[in-house]
């Protein structure tokens, strides 16, 4: 009896859907630096008596650890971590669909090593498209 198609392994598969949902993730990323700076926000300045963070900073100020100087540190990090790659993830969408449009065989070639080293940035969709592209201009490469 032959054996079916294997499954891919985890790894093949969860670097497959943090490709395919960058921007999500990026977003994500973005979001929770976001969120943790301005919670530490909440706690450091006359913010701390106003209504949500009057109810989240007894959760996060334990008697046995004070969360919010993680907070503090790690927020801003993971937001600027966050911005660029949301940004650069923006900046090669914005290009790659700049040079898809063009109708010139020529001018089609003279982009594609740019093209192909913004598909690093972008989704299997892309992939896809860029190929869709090429055979509709009837080029091997």
């Amino acid at each position: 009896m032959a054996a079916g198609p294997s499954k891919p392994a985890l790894s093949s598969r969860l670097h497959h859907l943090l490709k395919t949902y960058r921007a999500l993730v990026y977003g994500g990323i973005l979001f929770v630096g976001v969120l943790l700076s301005v919670l530490a926000l909440g706690f450091f300045t006359p913010l701390a008596s106003s209504w949500p963070f009057s109810a989240i900073n007894p959760v996060t100020n334990t008697p046995g650890a004070n969360y919010n100087l993680v907070f503090i540190v790690l927020g801003p990090i993971v937001a600027i971590v966050g911005a660029w790659l949301y940004g650069s993830y923006l900046t090669a969408r914005r290009k790659f669909e700049h040079l898809m449009v063009t109708k010139s065989k020529a001018e089609f070639l003279r982009n594609i090593p740019e093209i192909e080293e913004l598909l690093w940035d972008l989704t299997p969709i892309d992939e896809s498209r860029y190929e869709a592209k090429k055979s509709e201009l009837k080029l091997r490469r």
